[in-house]
């Protein structure tokens, strides 16, 4: 197949989880050989098999593969190094830098120094080995090379943009990797040679490896929030082929300081979906069920599922101080005065560690509320309103505590009291 090895990027996971103490360390040894049976990094494979089978020799079809690779790797390295050597001249070099067009710079190639589409060829197929033995500078080289030479039709053009983007996620460099999603990103929306099942799936597997940029490159919370939920072709791929990406959108949102701009589309998203899982529910529970012992419950049970997935573990105390926020802001808002000592129990805090939180929670909510620390209350609406936000906010407050009562109604019936 000319496509690049999709499962290389699987490895970090795999590392990742062999940490956790989830499965069996041999079972996550036996998924990782599996894994390395469709790369060329014939060394690794050969280690992780000593790890399964200290005792045996590994076996002959692993060494054979080896000097198959080997032989591979000197042809290639011999047949692209007149590639390399061509673009080292000054003349190519500064026509290069000079024709950003990539038929001016094929033309004149292909006039003056006879390079053609078999030589470019050659260019892919020595970064595509590249990445196959683990190589990923030197694969993102010569497939950035190909893409950036080859008509968009290209029989390779597809492999290398998916490889240079792989490429740059392996080796962690993320501002490369974004610029590389951007750029997938708008390929996927040009390419009309495709079917809409086509694209679908092209946006599904963007949506995936998107996963390792956004929740590593510092713009990347809001770019799953801007691209996944607000762009409708992402969130449709998501709603028909990969539900369980709810679970990142959700989280982008609790942690996003842009909050407010995705909390009510995401609402509503996930009120059309059957997925569910702790930190979706956590989010229905207090904007659809207004429950805070049930968000309290689902809030401990996020840490689990957090501490355990590779793309959010880095998230857990943005994400664990964001939920405890948006408790407070929900809960104040409902009630017009609050015991700090119930806040407290409901955020797994000291009284006085609760009192500078809302504190703190009251300044970046911008919430009309003091604190009356000789009674240990917290008081809202302090400071005059003018009367149409008046009837606007207690238009909301009784549709939360409208919300709220129904809860408490329905708990009671369920219990029979």
């Amino acid at each position: 197949s000319s496509g690049i090895n999709a499962e290389c990027p699987l490895r970090p996971g795999l590392e990742f989880l062999s940490t956790r103490e989830i499965y069996k360390s041999n079972s996550l040894m036996k998924s990782k050989y599996q894994l390395l049976q469709n790369t060329n990094m014939v060394d690794f494979t050969i280690d992780v098999f000593h790890g399964l089978h200290p005792d045996e020799e590994p076996p002959e079809a692993l060494h054979q593969k080896r000097n198959e690779v080997v032989k591979q790797l000197t042809l290639l390295q011999e047949r692209s190094s007149q590639v390399i050597e061509m673009f080292s001249r000054k003349d190519v070099a500064e026509v290069v830098e000079k024709h950003r067009d990539s038929q001016q710079l094929w033309d004149f190639l292909s006039e003056t120094h006879k390079f053609d589409r078999e030589r470019l060829d050659d260019v892919f197929h020595y970064g595509k080995f590249m990445y196959d033995v683990g190589n990923y500078a030197i694969a993102s080289t010569n497939l950035d090379f190909y893409r950036n030479l080859a008509p968009a039709d290209s029989k390779y053009y597809s492999s290398a943009q998916w490889g240079k983007l792989a490429s740059e996620i392996l080796q962690q460099n993320w501002d490369e990797a974004m610029e590389e999603l951007e750029r997938l990103k708008d390929n996927i929306s040009a390419a009309l040679h495709l079917t809409y099942s086509e694209v679908l799936v092209q946006r599904a597997w963007l949506i995936h490896w998107g996963l390792f940029v956004y929740f590593n490159h510092p713009q990347g919370r809001d770019s799953i929030i801007d691209v996944f939920l607000h762009q409708k072709p992402y969130l449709n791929a998501v709603q028909t082929m990969c539900p369980h990406i709810l679970r990142y959108i959700t989280t982008a949102v609790v942690i996003s300081k842009r909050r407010r701009d995705g909390i009510k589309e995401l609402i509503k998203v996930l009120q059309q979906e059957s997925y569910k899982d702790p930190i979706t529910e956590f989010v229905e529970s207090l904007y659809v069920n207004f429950d805070f012992d049930e968000a309290q419950a689902k809030l401990k049970e996020c840490k689990t599922v957090i501490e355990n997935d590779f793309f959010i573990v880095g998230c857990l105390d943005e994400f664990t101080e964001n939920a405890r926020l948006i408790i407070s802001e929900i809960f104040c808002r409902i009630h017009q005065r609050i015991e700090i000592d119930m806040l407290a129990d409901n955020l797994n805090m000291e009284p006085a560690e609760a009192e500078k939180w809302v504190v703190n929670m009251i300044r970046l909510a911008h919430l009309d509320a003091k604190i009356d620390s000789k009674n240990g209350y917290v008081v809202m609406g302090g400071t005059s309103v003018p009367v149409y936000q008046k009837l606007i906010d207690k238009t909301k407050d009784l549709h939360l505590k409208a919300n709220s009562c129904c809860q408490k109604i329905d708990k009671k019936l369920t219990l029979g009291i």
